[in-house]
């Protein structure tokens, strides 16, 4: 055979002193930056449930200086569903320095193509709270006294989708509050009521729904009524009672990375309804800056319009304008008692839309601080 047939082949032994180089260690801020980095990335596709956990202080004005813990999650029960939104779980939990302490679960489980929603709230809180006593005048004139509320809420929500966006649902609706620690003026502010009360709802719900996305919605309208029974049989109240409440939002791109969000919110409850159910203005979502039940009332008609601009990667910002009364009668709804409410907001990206969001409300003769998880709307 001629060299031209003949196999060849070389060998290369191991040197043995070759190092094999170990992969570098990130540092502890470097694996965080890391972790972040990628949690906006929408991985619902390949993920059953995609979550990220997140820590560190809080404040609002009527819990103070806390710290908090979150998981929030993203899944879709179809995953080969690419036209239906994914649906969306938070777990919470928070302590401050007031002695607050609260946690609870929330969230929205979308169908597969939008066609049953179940949504769902459920909370302990155990805080030390403020009371002006009720309706506007006491809100405006008395000074405040000190109490400690405990409240056990659960409220869960099943739609059906009957026409396009269009949906019928029911609603349950459980709440125990508990009322302790009272001085002699903080007792005087219920007005002789029992200091604890539980009761037990059933209701209907009627929606449309075209945003593209719950917890922060880029386009579409919402509109919501709701009517809710609480009989006495289920309950401690002396008298059975209802509770119908009224919501529309809209949302309109302006620009890019611009959005004007509107929301007009109704609250409306029977004659009779206790201290601790009443319509409370103030809090996380509606009349930011104001402590949440200074003005508290049988009803409630708040309106904000908010403007909100997408800055750089995560970050964004929002300013927003807007009112709230509250009132024992429809008759009684006076405008000269409209309170006024403005404020401004930095965002951050915690998960693929799902925000980080501190906002400072500024209202009549007051303001704050407060950090929470999700739009206010």
């Amino acid at each position: 055979m001629d060299g031209a047939d003949t196999l060849r082949y070389t060998y290369t032994p191991l040197v043995a002193d070759t190092v094999v180089a170990e992969p570098v260690r990130k540092g502890f801020l470097h694996r965080v930056v890391d972790y972040f980095g990628t949690s906006t990335v929408d991985r619902t596709y390949e993920k059953k449930l995609d979550i990220t956990f997140a820590g560190g202080p809080s404040y609002s004005k009527t819990t103070k200086l806390g710290l908090g813990v979150l998981a929030a999650g993203l899944y879709r029960l179809d995953r080969s569903d690419s036209i239906t939104s994914p649906s969306d779980v938070s777990i919470f939990a928070n302590v401050s320095t007031s002695g607050f302490f609260s946690f609870g679960i929330t969230g929205n489980n979308i169908f597969r193509q939008n066609r049953r929603r179940i949504g769902y709230d459920a909370t302990f809180v155990s805080a030390p709270r403020e009371i002006w006593g009720i309706g506007y005048a006491d809100g405006r004139n008395n000074p405040s006294a000190e109490f400690v509320e405990e409240r056990y809420q659960v409220d869960i929500r099943y739609l059906e989708q009957v026409v396009r966006n269009g949906f019928i649902g029911a609603v349950l609706d459980f709440s125990h509050t508990n009322g302790r620690d009272f001085n002699e003026v903080s007792l005087s502010y219920i007005y002789g009521q029992k200091r604890n009360y539980t009761v037990t709802g059933f209701g209907l719900v009627l929606e449309y729904d075209s945003r593209d996305f719950i917890p922060n919605p880029a386009r579409g309208l919402y509109f919501s009524v709701q009517e809710v029974f609480y009989p006495r049989g289920l309950g401690n109240c002396v008298t059975s009672l209802w509770r119908t409440i009224f919501q529309a939002n809209a949302y309109q791109r302006l620009w890019r990375g611009g959005l004007l969000a509107f929301d007009l919110y109704g609250e409306f409850n029977s004659d009779g309804t206790p201290w601790p159910l009443l319509a409370r203005l103030g809090g996380n979502e509606r009349m930011r800056g104001y402590y949440e039940g200074q003005y508290t009332d049988n009803n409630m008609i708040t309106l904000q319009l908010e403007l909100r601009q997408h800055i750089w990667r995560r970050i964004g910002c929002v300013v927003w304008g807007g009112a709230g009364n509250v009132f024992p009668d429809i008759e009684k709804c006076y405008i000269d008692h409209t309170l006024p409410n403005y404020g401004i907001g930095v965002r951050w990206e915690l998960k693929k839309r799902v925000n980080v969001r501190m906002d400072y409300g500024f209202g009549l003769r007051t303001s704050g601080f407060l950090l929470s998880i999700n739009e206010a709307f």
